[in-house]
């Protein structure tokens, strides 16, 4: 019997474009997972929220999978905080769905406190488990808010509670994340399994970094590379006053290419004090927003630039630095949350203190400075990032369903972790 799956991410579609406000690593995560299952002979409907009416309502997005846009609001993007009053009605058009199709699940994959409120509904209904992976967890992004308009709204504080109770599995991509979920939700550790995030190595790999600026049409500067959400959590505004900090190097002054943001949307008050911060320091000169970027050209920035650099006050897990690590990048990261584990300090980067340009700015130097430290760096993270990949991540992740559905067992023959 074929294994069927059904995969909540309702607030963010898998095949979105990545770097905007409501897309990021999670629609990464979703897709590979969804596409490697499907490899292996599982059946999987990946259901999400319709942003868009010209979008086809079903999608196959490879063998044995379909990405399903179901009505939930009004079909254009949405804060995630204002999805929750439209789940009603995305459940109602999902039983829908699935009753027209014919399709029957052996157990729900939900994405996110949205997805998981969701598969709660549908867990009881269906009488199927619940696997759940949150991506990021309200408690600690309040931890580190610093205004109140930073806070998770009360109703995700008490979902996520809800769900951690309610699922029968839990994800965690780290043992960072599974502590967390252990101190501030109480989760029972032996319901929560360590699972980490991957990488596309066919995609991301190395480069020869002139090779990389001459096909971006960059010239001899070193580059600073910061690729993610332009969201306050991320620290940007620590990575600006390092590169302010950072001693006058001549004509060769490195330049810092900010990716990501959306093109279609109006700048938020964010985004804006960034560019004032930008002119404020007079950097205009040497910082880019250059929005955001497919992934094919990201490796090109990947490959062409000294160091990516990861400042975030929180990151459960941080696929960015992944991805710069498989094309030999090396990654300066905050301290905090997944990225203690996924760079290693000295080894394959460096992790500094949140918040601080000093440091930031010193370690940067460091690094600019050295080419040979650079090429070791590099050397090491490619080594590091080849035991992240999607097969074997997908392999996981199969063998958990293997815990509730012994069936599950039969498609790990098709696992191409090898």
């Amino acid at each position: 019997m074929t294994l069927s799956v059904a995969v909540l991410s309702v607030h963010t579609c898998p095949l979105a474009a990545l770097g905007g406000k409501e897309t990021g690593g999670m629609n990464v995560y979703v897709r590979e997972v969804a596409r490697e299952l499907g490899r292996m002979g599982v059946s999987v409907d990946v259901f999400t929220r319709s942003q868009n009416p010209e979008i086809p309502r079903v999608v196959r997005m490879g063998p044995n999978c379909r990405v399903i846009h179901l009505p939930a609001g009004p079909e254009a993007p949405m804060p995630r905080e204002a999805v929750h009053r439209h789940l009603p009605e995305f459940l109602a058009h999902l039983e829908a769905f699935t009753e027209q199709d014919g399709a029957r699940y052996d157990l729900i994959h939900a994405h996110y406190w949205l997805s998981g409120s969701a598969g709660l509904a549908l867990s009881a209904r269906w009488r199927i488990p619940l696997i759940q992976m949150f991506h990021t967890l309200g408690q600690l992004k309040n931890h580190v808010a610093r205004t109140p308009e930073e806070w998770e709204p009360e109703v995700r504080i008490a979902e996520e509670g809800r769900i951690v109770t309610g699922a029968q599995r839990i994800v965690a991509s780290n043992a960072v994340e599974r502590a967390h979920l252990v101190w501030y939700y109480r989760a029972h550790p032996e319901r929560i399994r360590v699972i980490p995030c991957g990488v596309d190595l066919d995609l991301f790999r190395p480069m020869a970094q002139g090779a990389a600026k001459e096909a971006l049409g960059l010239g001899p500067s070193p580059v600073l590379l910061y690729v993610g959400r332009l969201s306050p959590i991320k620290g940007l505004e620590t990575l600006l006053g390092a590169v302010a900090r950072l001693p006058a190097r001549g004509g060769d002054s490195p330049l810092l290419f900010i990716i990501g943001g959306d093109w279609d949307e109006p700048e938020n008050g964010h985004v804006a004090s960034l560019r004032e911060q930008v002119s404020v320091l007079g950097l205009e000169a040497a910082v880019r927003f250059l929005g955001p970027q497919p992934q094919e050209r990201l490796r090109l920035y990947y490959a062409a630039a000294e160091m990516t650099v990861m400042p975030s006050y929180y990151e459960s897990f941080g696929m960015v630095a992944l991805e710069a690590m498989a094309c030999g990048n090396p990654v300066i990261a905050s301290r905090v949350g997944g990225l203690t584990t996924t760079v290693q300090d000295g080894v394959t980067g460096y992790l500094v203190p949140e918040g601080d340009p000093r440091v930031l700015a010193d370690r940067i130097s460091t690094i600019l400075r050295d080419q040979e430290l650079r090429r070791r760096f590099g050397t090491e993270a490619v080594r590091r990032a080849a035991q992240y990949r999607w097969p074997c991540v997908t392999e996981a992740v199969c063998r958990l369903y293997a815990e509730y559905l012994p069936e599950a067992g039969r498609h790990l023959a098709q696992a191409r972790c090898r």
